[in-house]
């Protein structure tokens, strides 16, 4: 149990509450709150957070994170400059726990740093916000979450997506509380929050999985397998300056076996596409000219005039009304910028991964 001082809390009326004890079981504080960020970097790079722990089980946004984002992160060689969705999560973090007491009636209060579990130095966390049901010590954690409408229904009906439930148990886990809150802004206007009971199985498995893996890829520094998430395609291509026309000598069986398999997949991938195409050209048939197709008066579908524009062909079929929209717009001189800096430009080159067809 640590000896560590709350933050000031406030009730729903705004009214000073007094300061508690920080009533973690089973973790200490790492790092202060008020740390560098030097500081705060170092200690992530020791362990493994709660975020870290939905990216290495593939449950997080696999556009950004993944395995291997965690394994460069913690061997100090990160990408992942932020982005303008989790600058705003951050920012309205604040209006999201004074929006949680208000429905739950909950007091809240932001942790007081980096906490770390007493027996296993790599079980870390970052809590959002601690949660008071009662006077005295911290009763359980708060993870905040701010979601597009696009998610709306993960939150429908008491449900919570994998991702921040095992966020939320990742702070249970380390910090010894037998519950925690997730709570959500989805939509920009529509609030959820949950109630999450711990679970005592989720936690051994937890705790074991991510254990086992920052051994083997941290400690001992093995990468992880390759992964098909985007977000490991989009690392991948970063993580290496080129060197042209160099070459990787590759054993022959591996390298029939991988074009084997890319072969089938994109034969499959193929086969699928086609299929696709059949199905959706029927319903654009049954559609006919129109732009809405219900079924029993629910819609079921939808063929509008809402897509891409296609300005060569209305170029080519309306040149003097083509004339008449054509404006200039300042462009980068790339062409100018290879030949001159040839370097630089090969700084911003996309790789491409190309298999000539012929075999090996």
């Amino acid at each position: 149990m640590s000896d560590l001082m709350t933050p000031p809390l406030f009730d729903l009326e705004g009214a000073p509450a007094p300061r508690g004890l920080l009533d973690a079981p089973t973790a200490r504080l790492l790092l202060p709150a008020d740390a560098s960020e030097e500081q705060w970097h170092e200690a992530r790079r020791g362990g493994i957070g709660g975020s870290n722990v939905a990216a290495i089980l593939g449950l997080g946004n696999t556009k950004y994170a993944s395995p291997l984002h965690v394994y460069e992160e913690k061997h100090g060689r990160s990408t992942f400059s932020g982005n303008e969705s989790a600058e705003i999560g951050t920012e309205i973090e604040p209006f999201l726990a004074h929006m949680f007491t208000k429905r739950s009636g909950i007091r809240t209060a932001e942790a007081p740093g980096t906490l770390v579990h007493v027996d296993h130095d790599w079980m870390r966390v970052n809590v959002d916000r601690l949660t008071f049901e009662r006077p005295g010590p911290a009763s359980g954690v708060l993870e905040l979450k701010s979601r597009s409408e696009y998610q709306a229904a993960e939150w429908e009906d008491g449900a919570v997506p994998d991702a921040p439930a095992v966020q939320c148990h990742w702070g249970m886990a380390v910090g010894g509380w037998d519950h925690g809150f997730v709570a959500a802004l989805v939509g920009g206007n529509k609030f959820r929050w949950v109630r999450l009971e711990r679970d005592e199985e989720m936690i051994g498995y937890l705790v074991d999985y991510c254990g086992r893996w920052f051994q083997r890829h941290v400690v001992e520094g093995f990468p992880p397998d390759p992964d098909g998430y985007e977000a490991t395609t989009d690392l991948l291509a970063k993580l290496w300056s080129v060197k042209a026309e160099t070459i990787a000598e590759i054993g022959v069986e591996q390298a029939k076996a991988l074009r084997a398999r890319r072969a089938d997949i994109k034969a499959r991938e193929k086969a699928v596409a086609e299929e696709l195409r059949l199905v959706e050209n029927e319903m654009r048939m049954l559609t006919g000219e129109h732009e809405i197709a219900t079924a029993d008066g629910k819609p079921a579908w939808s063929w509008k005039a809402n897509g891409t524009f296609a300005a060569k062909r209305f170029a080519e079929e309306e040149p003097e009304l083509a004339a008449q929209y054509t404006h200039q717009v300042d462009a980068l001189d790339v062409d100018r910028l290879k030949a001159e800096r040839p370097d630089t430009y090969n700084a911003y080159r996309a790789r491409v991964l190309r298999v000539p067809a012929k075999g090996i």
